[in-house]
């Protein structure tokens, strides 16, 4: 049952700030000791909190869409916010966005409308010489909410539905959608590389995750679109490399991470893959083309909430 049909489409009480900038130092030391730090959407029983979350994951997780798919200014995609709110009594989870939604219209006189716009894309399609991916050994099973986290492990809420986060004893960290697939993320310090690997993914699920990175460059980046017609679940891995992930978060407006006194982390020299090398390395490859594609266009939103 939707919570407008229990007449609630509202938070019982929320309060909205900035979010700090991250400590990157307690972040390092939480994941060495296993913890996995709590950043992004999580609802739990009453409770719905957002936290250091860009103004466009926030529009986008509350009209149930991709942070992508919303076109609006460029600070959308880098001023963050923390928001915590209780859900009223009875409520289902699954009415937060909508709560979510009304909370943004109330408090940043949100104003958006959906369209369908003819965009340019990059199409993932099968390489001159064939696919060159493993399928994977079984589909992903569903995840199970009632199951107890496991150490280094948090529950996440995305437009994709519940996830699973955990931090590894390797310093990898594991990203969990249940039926959706399964991620696992890398850094090599020695060689200054993010290995990202999925274990099983659809080929939609893999266009989505490149856009994800893409994304990291700015909302400018063009949407990932599967055109390989390949069905079924399948391993894939990218090596990029720390120097282009460094260079594209920073494009993005984020916060850098610095070591102790605000020195910031040396990149090392640009010795990785690209996103392009990594997927020809499958026997697949991205085409500049054109696809009409969905989007919600901002027409106001303003930066500064009204009080608490």
């Amino acid at each position: 049952m939707t919570c407008a049909a229990w007449g609630q489409t509202a938070f019982e009480v929320a309060t909205v700030k900035p979010a700090a900038p991250l400590d990157m130092a307690k972040i390092a030391a939480a994941v060495q000791a296993g913890q996995a730090p709590k950043i992004g959407p999580h609802v739990e029983n009453r409770r719905a909190e957002y936290t250091y979350m860009p103004m466009r994951d926030l529009i986008a997780l509350a009209y149930n869409l991709k942070a992508y798919q919303v076109s609006g200014p460029d600070w959308l995609a880098t001023t963050r916010f923390d928001i915590q709110a209780t859900m009223p009594e009875g409520s289902p989870k699954e009415g937060a966005p909508a709560m979510l939604q009304a909370l943004l219209k109330e408090r940043f006189k949100l104003v958006a409308h959906p369209s369908m716009e003819e965009r340019p894309v990059l199409a993932l399609v099968v390489g001159k010489n064939g696919p060159k991916l493993k399928s994977a050994a079984q589909a992903p099973a569903p995840l199970d909410e009632n199951t107890p986290l496991q150490p280094g492990e948090m529950k996440m809420d995305s437009v994709d539905g519940p996830m699973r986060v955990k931090v590894n004893a390797d310093g990898s960290s594991t990203i969990n959608m249940g039926a959706k697939g399964i991620i696992t993320q890398k850094m090599d310090p020695q060689t200054r590389t993010l290995h990202i690997q999925s274990s099983a993914v659809t080929m939609a699920g893999f266009a989505d995750m490149l856009t994800r990175v893409m994304q990291m460059g700015g909302e400018s980046s063009r949407q990932v679109v599967d055109q390989t017609n390949l069905k079924g679940y399948y391993e894939t891995n990218l090596e990029l490399s720390m120097a282009q992930i460094m260079a594209m978060v920073k494009a993005s407006g984020m916060d850098l991470p610095t070591r102790a006194g605000g020195q910031p982390i040396d990149a090392g020299p640009d010795e990785g893959q690209t996103v392009m090398e990594s997927v020809q390395a499958l026997g697949l490859k991205l085409e500049a083309r054109k696809a009409s594609v969905a989007r919600l266009i901002i027409d106001n939103v303003t930066k500064t909430p009204t009080e608490n």
